[in-house]
């Protein structure tokens, strides 16, 4: 890995972690504040995903697939892309700003819509936190566009690091409801529970940590150099580029926000009776810690350097790019997936109070989602290679197949107990994840003739061979502390279950490298040699 992008991944990686930390120990506080499995958790877990949900629709990943690549070719201009920029970014805030009156005007008809499954009691709850949760939308858009200006021109830390603001604020909100109003671990409170004061503490601190993570990045994009000012003349610098590349990318995003809102309906009819909106919510949050801290830290590092390469036509470069975000974020990839699996019921014991049923539906939910991590990951880098390329019809495609099998499988979960419907969603997903990876994968390869497919397959190979020992290991000390039986040691308690976990990890994790120190992989000297420099430093 070269030595800008591994630092600029470091970068990315630590503030991520300290963000994604400080995002479970939100969770922890709302699970022992809300609760997990209950009406209230879930009417606050639906209102607070919809502004998600209406953002990714509206612009998501089509700044992230768009902005970067494109800014990067306007920064060749003799202005350094400054006036472009300003247009982009107009177009942009525009469009979300329009969309966020909208869509909280019609907050009773989307919520209405998403919460199928829901009584109308916690329908009126879900409502009245939808009308503060959906402001978020525009604040949501405000800061991916200065976030990615700031990845497009090498400022990489504060786009990973402001998201821990928005935590503290969250997490403080949390506490501040539990001082005024009392805790309720096991969500005993009902719908009709809740006043307008708790409603609004509750939805008003999530929406505030939003403002704030959002409006900060504007103090970053002083300090290098960029001033914005609002440009309404769309016409002459190219946008109609941008709009091409985008129009596909919101096909994309409309095809898996359908795919969600299809998934939110199905897990509500399981609301009260057994694991629904929250829980998926929580096993979604663990699913992507891996990913955010490892994947996206080091793809995005890579990102602008693709963008680069494909900008000059050096296919070569970008081949080789491609390949090593691949091997070196499955490499660790591949060892956070088995530890989190493995630990899945102490880290379902860490979110509540709650009995071992419930640890056991969190776990059972868990483990369904991390089994197509991998592939995730190769998906997530394969995908971004397309968006450098200037490519997002391709990826069009490829998500159309995966969400045509989601909306299939998830249909099918509704025929499910209730208490297995959140597990069977899960499945769902992830095997439907794996077969989208491996077309996009084979996509890929038609695209730039060649993928180094055999040394990735190579890689991925030592990467799972290694992993069997400490997966056995693993399962012994689980079982021998107790986190496969109800009142286990592993099970009892928050620190108990984390004890454990730090315990299991650090023994699969010994294991895992020692043995790929024997197969002599390329990728993990490669990764441990700065690590071994900087300490001899």
């Amino acid at each position: 890995m070269a030595s800008g992008v591994g630092r600029a991944s470091a970068i990315l990686a630590s503030g991520t972690m300290v963000s994604r930390l400080l995002g479970f120990v939100k969770v922890i506080v709302f699970a022992n504040i809300i609760g997990q499995i209950g009406n209230v958790p879930d009417a606050f877990t639906v209102a607070n995903q919809l502004p998600n949900t209406v953002y990714t629709i509206v612009a998501g990943g089509v700044l992230t697939a768009v902005l970067v690549p494109q800014i990067v070719r306007a920064s060749l201009h003799d202005d350094g892309g400054t006036a472009y920029i300003n247009k982009l970014v107009t177009l942009a805030l525009s469009i979300l700003a329009v969309t966020t009156l909208v869509a909280t005007l019609l907050a009773p008809l989307i919520t209405r819509f998403i919460a199928l499954g829901f009584s109308p009691e916690q329908l009126s709850l879900a409502t009245a936190f939808a009308y503060w949760c959906l402001p978020q939308i525009f604040f949501y858009g405000l800061y991916t566009v200065l976030g990615e200006v700031l990845n497009a021109r090498k400022s990489f830390g504060p786009f990973t690091w402001v998201p821990v603001l928005n935590n503290v604020i969250s997490i403080g909100g949390l506490l501040l409801f539990a001082v005024l109003f009392g805790v309720d671990p096991n969500a005993e409170r009902t719908p009709v529970d809740f006043t307008p004061a708790m409603t609004a503490l509750l939805a008003g601190s999530a929406t505030l940590g939003v403002v704030l993570q959002a409006v900060v990045l504007y103090y970053f994009w002083r300090r290098i150099g960029l001033r914005y000012r609002p440009d309404f003349r769309f016409r002459g610098v190219g946008l109609g580029t941008a709009g091409k590349m985008a129009s596909w990318t919101f096909g994309m995003l409309l095809l898996t926000t359908i795919a969600g809102v299809v998934e939110t309906q199905v897990v509500s009819l399981a609301s009260g009776e057994g694991a629904s909106a929250t829980v998926m919510s929580t096993a979604w949050l663990i699913f992507m810690l891996p990913h955010s801290i490892i994947t996206v830290s080091v793809a995005t590092a890579y990102f602008t350097r693709m963008s680069e390469h494909a900008s000059r036509d050096d296919t070569d470069k970008l081949r080789t790019d491609a390949s090593s975000a691949i091997r070196g974020t499955t490499l660790l990839i591949v060892l956070a997936s088995a530890v989190i699996m493995v630990c899945a019921y102490p880290f379902a014991r860490v979110f509540g109070e709650a009995g071992f049923e419930q640890v056991q539906a969190i776990g059972n939910v868990i483990i369904a989602f991390l089994l197509g991590l991998v592939a995730f990951c190769v998906l997530f880098v394969v995908q971004r290679t397309f968006y450098a390329l200037g490519d997002t019809r391709t990826p069009f495609f490829f998500t159309l197949f995966q969400v045509a099998l989601v909306i299939t499988g998830v249909l099918g979960c509704a025929l499910l107990p209730p208490e297995w419907i959140a597990f069977g969603i899960a499945l769902v997903v992830t095997v439907s994840g794996i077969l989208q990876a491996i077309l996009a994968a084979w996509l890929l390869r038609r695209r730039l003739g060649g993928i180094d497919g055999r040394r990735i397959l190579r890689s991925l190979v030592k990467y799972f061979v290694a992993v069997l020992i400490p997966v056995a290991a693993g399962i012994w000390v689980l079982t021998a502390l107790g986190g496969t039986a109800e009142g286990g040691y592993a099970v009892s308690g928050i620190v108990p279950a984390i004890l454990s976990m730090a315990v299991i990890g650090s023994v699969m994790a010994a294991l895992y490298f020692a043995l790929l120190l024997l197969m002599r992989s390329q990728e993990l000297h490669g990764f441990l040699t700065p690590v071994l420099a900087r300490f001899r430093r």
